[in-house]
């Protein structure tokens, strides 16, 4: 009855959801992954990871993880490396270590102190979409880091 917490505001790691999809520390794979159930990636994904919109699966980049490639999910766990952008239509976590080089849009966030991005963070609407003055905004800071 006390200290239970919304699963919405429960961090990813310590949620009980169920992985169905494990890339192995050892493995690399060239190419798109599109998911209709959650995934964890400890080794590397050279490639976008897109999980259908239709289901709330979750991405879960482990500490030793790497994905160059965008990724697309209800939800998505940084622990590791990421080159690309996140769009993650439910939450994002961005652990202590991980280091993320491209922006991410997300409805809720979570950043541990430690955790790097190098890229904007657009929080969107329920429908995935950016408001009129956050593309204004993005489109500036585009311009201005090319000039």
């Amino acid at each position: 009855m006390f200290n239970r917490r919304n699963s919405s505001s429960m961090p990813l790691a310590q949620s009980t959801e169920r992985i169905e999809t494990l890339i192995g520390a050892n493995t690399e794979i060239h190419g798109e992954l599109r998911l209709s159930e959650s995934a964890r990636i400890d080794g590397r994904v050279v490639g976008n990871i897109t999980a259908s919109p239709d289901v709330q699966a979750t991405v879960v980049i482990s500490a030793d993880g790497e994905v160059q490639g965008d990724i697309s999910a209800h939800r998505v766990l940084v622990a590791g490396k990421v080159a690309g952008q996140i769009h993650a239509r439910e939450r994002v976590e961005l652990q202590t270590k991980c280091l993320v080089q491209g922006d991410i849009k997300y409805g809720s966030i979570a950043v541990e102190h430690g955790a790097r991005v190098m890229g904007l963070l657009l929080q969107v609407d329920e429908s995935g979409e950016e408001s009129p003055s956050q593309r204004d905004l993005q489109e500036a800071l585009r311009r201005a880091q090319a000039s």
